[in-house]
């Protein structure tokens, strides 16, 4: 079913309008599948999957992207806001050669110098105070009103957490429409707390060895378009000899702040049995990272593991109790946090209404949808101080997590 107007300035012979026999049932309402019937016989156009599916999506502000290639040149290509694409080789680049970010719309300004990446500690101490939040999935807006409401940035984008710790858990690709310019937040914000003595961790979710594996389902068009128009398939933007994917190849899977244990999707009794090390997990993550799923599962049954359901990016069964999550008993719990001694495993992935525990708190999620959650002003991201634990929301603490 297709619902849309017409425009016309044709004089059609006017008729008896249908009478409404509506018996609201609220079923139409209900099953819409974009929800953009509002009720009372209103609807959001813009919502009908019918428009969305045709809409042709055009090129915004995106970028930049920095590839180096075989002949030692690097490639710069940006996207300005009126969706032209600039795309600049260089020999070497200038001195102090900075990079101009913003998000889509041509908001939020912010520069960003390159610097060596190399794979961070998977083991912290615990710092005066922890910001977590996880999947951000491209929305920049988000992200700052969220990081500014906290004061974990400044007016200017830059750093003003001191010597405490950022930790974000996985998934900034796909679904908006800001997530190069998430990565290089974050890129930047990194340099600039280890120069002020504190630490900004971002670990593997699972949208980004998706997207690297050239699995685009929830990939905006406008993406698929760029990389349409430069002639090569969307990963290669982010691929290993990129300075993104640089950045990302020495990213963690897991990782210890204190006794707090970090890992996106969750641990399960099929992963304990491995008898894993963390740092062992984060190698292997890295090897498999930039291939397709036929090649890590041909790279080694480790690998395979990793990469699959079981896996750390992927298995459910911490925070789902269906029997097809295999959820995790809670001996087999008490196994996993003995092994690494973590007092808590905090995961995102899952999506929740609010910030949530389980397992009597020694589990917490704190995946929400940063949209709707910043919209009816709850919950978003969760600060620890002073071994206290709280959620917050834009506008700082909202309460204590029990």
């Amino acid at each position: 079913m297709f619902i849309g107007y017409i425009l016309t300035n044709y004089e059609f012979q006017s008729d008896t309008p249908l009478e409404k026999t509506c018996i609201k049932c609220g079923k139409c309402v209900k099953y819409c599948p974009g929800n953009a019937l509002e009720g009372n016989y209103q609807m959001d156009p813009k919502k009908c999957v019918s428009y969305i599916t045709q809409k042709k999506e055009e090129l915004t502000a995106d970028g930049p992207y920095v590839l180096y290639q075989p002949d030692g040149q690097i490639r710069v290509i940006n996207v300005d806001k009126k969706g032209n694409i600039i795309d600049t080789t260089y020999t070497t680049l200038p001195q102090n050669f900075t990079l101009h970010v913003t998000d889509h719309k041509g908001r939020f300004p912010f520069d960003v110098k390159l610097h060596p990446v190399k794979r961070p500690g998977w083991n912290y101490p615990q710092a005066d105070k922890v910001f977590v939040m996880s999947d951000p999935h491209g929305r920049l807006d988000c992200v700052i009103s969220l990081l500014q409401g906290n004061h974990i940035i400044d007016k200017d984008y830059k750093w003003s957490f001191g010597k405490n710790h950022l930790m974000i858990i996985g998934d900034i690709f796909d679904r908006g429409k800001d997530v190069p310019q998430i990565f290089w937040l974050f890129y930047k914000l990194e340099e600039e707390a280890a120069k002020a003595g504190g630490h900004v961790s971002f670990i593997l979710g699972n949208h980004e060895p998706m997207v690297l594996a050239n699995d685009l389902r929830y990939t905006k068009e406008k993406y698929k378009i760029l990389a349409e128009k430069l002639k090569m398939e969307y990963p290669r933007l982010f691929g290993p000899d990129t300075e993104l994917g640089r950045w990302l190849g020495t990213r963690n899977t897991m990782q210890m702040i204190g006794n707090d244990l970090y890992v996106h999707a969750g641990l399960g009794k099929d992963f304990y049995d491995k008898n894993l090390s963390i740092p062992t997990v984060n190698e292997e993550m890295s090897k498999g990272l930039f291939m397709t799923k036929k090649e890590r599962k041909a790279l080694s049954p480790l690998t395979a593991f990793l990469y699959g359901n079981s896996g750390p990016i992927w298995y459910r069964g911490l925070v789902r109790t269906d029997g097809k999550y295999n959820p995790l008993a809670k001996d087999s719990l008490e196994m996993i946090m003995d092994r690494y001694k973590a007092k808590h495993i905090i995961v995102g992935h899952t999506i929740f209404k609010d910030i949530s525990t389980f397992y009597n708190g020694k589990v917490i999620g704190v995946n929400v949808d940063n949209k709707e959650n910043r919209k009816k002003k709850r919950g978003r991201a969760m600060l620890i101080k002073n071994n206290q634990y709280f959620v917050v929301g834009d506008k700082g603490i909202q309460r204590q997590l029990e």
